[in-house]
């Protein structure tokens, strides 16, 4: 057939062409997934000094958990600075307070950001605005950069988390990337007291999410957390009658009789196996030396791995009590949960694990730990109704937290974590994790 060959010299040159075309354009397809990330990290070195700017404006305003004026002024600040980035922003105050036993009467301000993107995933950032620190002490421990050290009043926990947010989404307005359905940012002002005002807030906003990104801070290696300690307290009072010591004991009922008889009785509560902890640690009865003491009371602290095991304790504690030593003394005790435990799942899991993957892209390791270490956090009450990834310990490396002359932050780990913070943002918006 004279028209074959012809034809078959036009379909080798047109192979060769479309070969050369594909090759191309997955050369292109791959060079167009490397240059974000190239991107994002020369953006994210762009951005330390600007953060470490905005860390020494925080450090410098005193904002103690029961310092509201200076939490009003923290928030306003805050507020401000992501209204530039183009948040719908709002500076909310709290009714729904859950009364703990040193609950102040008055509460700070929550801040609250919701960026709107073009896609579906529903991210949450969170951070605390509110310090351990009375007002005075800036003066003792102002901002100041030492060699690889940035040092200050509340900068490790956590003003660096604030920073460490807002230069995130700094970046990602930088990179254009809209690619999220809401990227929602909550910063509190009473984390140090155990979030009496705010834990609802978090919660029920952290339901809706897909994942919710804790910026407490990071150890030296810059480890996740995917499980933190609950913290509860418990709270014994014995109630009995006064008398005279010498002349009449037997006219009264010795409170401090039954409170030891209750706290005794109570000492093998605690389950080492299982992280349940449970140790008094206070105590306080009578007036004088010769007066049979009416009353008596005690506190305890206790820990948790697992949020039944604090509903399983509270049970045992009303159980036990109904045993009195003393028939005509009242006792009564009462638990609260301060924190709740965070408990690891396999959302969290997944995606600690592509953020590993994200800090091979720097040629660094990253750690991740499921088992609970150190106190409770914010991130507890965001993991109690949500189905998603909930992942700690997303801040700045730092030590000395609650530390009154040491509290630091390590400048090397800013790059990493604005990098770390950006590109998981971006992957889960992409839907690369589901």
């Amino acid at each position: 057939m004279p028209q074959s060959r012809p034809a078959r010299s036009f379909v080798r040159p047109l192979i060769a062409s479309l070969s050369l075309a594909s090759l191309s354009l997955a050369f292109a397809a791959a060079t167009a997934h490397a240059a974000p990330a190239a991107d994002i990290r020369a953006l994210a070195q762009q951005e330390q000094q600007p953060l470490l700017d905005t860390l020494r404006d925080l450090v410098q305003i005193e904002s103690g958990s029961k310092d509201i004026e200076g939490l009003n002024q923290i928030a306003a600040r805050i507020a401000g600075q992501l209204k530039e980035l183009g948040g719908a922003v709002d500076i909310l105050q709290t009714t729904d307070i859950y009364r703990l036993d040193d609950t102040p009467e008055k509460i700070g301000p929550a801040v609250q950001a919701v960026f709107k993107g073009t896609g579906s995933a529903k991210i949450m950032l969170i951070a605390h605005m509110d310090t351990v620190y009375l007002k005075g002490m800036l003066k003792d421990q102002p901002f100041r950069v030492d060699g690889d050290k940035a040092y200050g009043l509340g900068i490790a926990d956590d003003k660096q988390g604030i920073a460490t947010i807002i230069h995130s989404v700094a970046l990602l307005q930088k990179l254009n990337f809209k690619d999220y359905g809401t990227l929602t940012v909550l910063i509190n002002g009473d984390e140090e007291i155990s979030s009496p005002g705010w834990r609802s807030t978090i919660t029920r906003v952290a339901a809706e999410q897909d994942a919710v990104f804790s910026f407490e801070g990071s150890d030296a290696s810059g480890t996740l957390r995917l499980a933190t300690s609950g913290i509860g307290s418990a709270y014994l009072t014995v109630h009995g009658k006064s008398s005279h010591a010498g002349a009449r004991p037997e006219g009264g009922v010795n409170a401090l009789y039954e409170l030891s008889h209750q706290v005794l009785q109570m000492k093998d509560l605690s389950k080492p196996e299982q992280g349940l902890k449970l140790n008094w640690t206070v105590s306080k009865s009578g007036t004088n030396r010769n007066v049979i003491p009416a009353e008596a009371t005690a506190q305890a602290d206790a820990r948790a791995l697992k949020v039944s095991d604090f509903d399983e304790l509270e049970t045992a504690l009303q159980d036990k009590i109904k045993n009195r030593l003393l028939p005509d003394s009242k006792v009564d005790v009462k638990f609260e949960v301060r924190r709740p435990p965070l408990e690891a799942n396999d959302a969290s899991r997944r995606v600690a694990g592509h953020g590993k993957t994200i800090y091979q892209e720097l040629g660094m390791p990253l750690n991740v730990a499921e088992r609970a270490t150190g106190g409770g956090t914010d991130a507890a009450f965001a993991a109690l109704k949500t189905k998603g990834a909930v992942v700690e310990g997303m801040g700045l490396s730092g030590f000395g937290a609650h530390s009154n002359d040491a509290e630091y932050v390590q400048i090397n780990s800013i790059v990493p974590r604005l990098y770390l913070t950006t590109r998981i943002i971006m992957d889960l918006s992409d839907g690369k994790l589901k």
